[in-house]
């Protein structure tokens, strides 16, 4: 391997975790902040978010279960694809059913679209050092092999 390409490998592995554990962080807290205080999520769901096709009470355990989960997930790099796919979704759903408030403030709706930009990159890299796909990878080949 060219000391350029295990330049650009090493590079890519510390911003693909970078921006995994930014991600991860952003959902986390929005979901552990949702679960710490139930009444106030399920009255959230119910008055401000018009989360299309779902009752509140489905809404919020699902928002806050996918916020939590797929951001776990994330932050370990495991099964990466889907737990960013995962909080794609979950990020559009969001500006869908909020977007009556965060039209009108357009740094709400640059962090979404942001969000959303880094989720669909995650989504398409391929998988890197610095993650637990990447250990399961090699675990795999491994295993094969002996």
């Amino acid at each position: 391997m060219k000391a350029w390409d295990r330049y650009r490998e090493v590079l890519l592995s510390i911003t693909e975790l970078a921006a995994r554990l930014y991600i991860a962080k952003v959902f986390f807290m929005a979901g552990l902040s949702k679960s710490n205080d139930w009444a106030m999520t399920i009255e959230m769901f119910t008055d401000e978010y018009r989360v299309p096709l779902l009752s509140p009470t489905v809404a919020a355990y699902l928002g806050t279960g996918g916020e939590l989960l797929f951001s776990s997930l994330l932050a370990l790099g495991l099964i990466r694809p889907l737990a960013a796919l995962g909080l794609f979704a979950l990020n559009i759903v969001a500006v869908i059913s909020y977007y009556h408030v965060i039209h009108e403030m357009p740094v709400a709706l640059q962090d979404h679209l942001e969000w959303g930009l880094l989720l669909a990159l995650l989504v398409s890299l391929p998988t890197t050092w610095l993650s637990a796909d990447k250990g399961l990878q090699i675990w795999r080949r491994r295993s094969q092999t002996a």
